[in-house]
């Protein structure tokens, strides 16, 4: 009987021993910001050089883009926008459709243009005459060539021009980089 209650109260030390010693999963934390592993985009920098890419357009842009607008308007609008943002969702959404399109036209979809546009004399009123920004998917045809020479075509991957996917628009303004007040 001895030994029946030291081999219990050996098998309770052991496991109390395990289950606060040794190593355990952590709880998986859901990101839907990540689908997979990434690789760090090229081109990244500094939120000091945003800003200061931001104001120098200010200082440069801005006066001729807000005297041409005010001029355009009859002076009844003084500051044009300058940005438009985006939800995550809806630029998931969008790389997702615009991918799925380009594939199902025969291209296959290498990047993304942001262009700059302005609202004309057929968009809304709280629209009309602001500059917009929208997306355009960019890449180029798929094609299959068979050779016996080991060469790839090496001008077919650097024509990445725009494809005939609907762009997306409709961003909402917002801030410049750095700035937590309005202009």
């Amino acid at each position: 009987m001895k030994k029946l209650g030291l081999l219990i109260l050996g098998g309770l030390i052991g496991a109390f021993a395990t289950y606060y010693f040794c190593p355990r999963e952590l709880p998986s934390v859901p990101v839907d910001y990540l689908d997979g592993p990434f690789e760090k985009p090229l081109g990244l920098i500094k939120p000091e050089n945003a800003k200061q890419l931001n104001d120098n357009w200010t200082k440069y842009r801005e006066p001729a883009v807000d005297s041409c607008i005010s001029m355009q308007s009859g002076g009844k609008i003084k500051v044009d926008n300058r940005s438009s943002w985006w939800s995550l969702k809806d630029i998931r959404n969008y790389l997702k459709f615009a991918k799925k399109y380009s594939d199902s036209t025969g291209y296959k979809m290498t990047g993304i243009r942001v262009y700059l546009g302005v609202y004309g004399d057929d968009a809304p009123k709280k629209k009309k005459d602001f500059t917009t920004m929208f997306i355009v998917p960019t890449g180029h045809k798929k094609t299959s060539k068979g050779s016996v020479l080991p060469v790839n075509n090496i001008s077919a991957n650097r024509d990445n021009g725009d494809l005939g996917t609907p762009p997306l628009n409709d961003g909402a303004n917002g801030l410049p980089p750095g700035a937590g007040y309005p202009r």
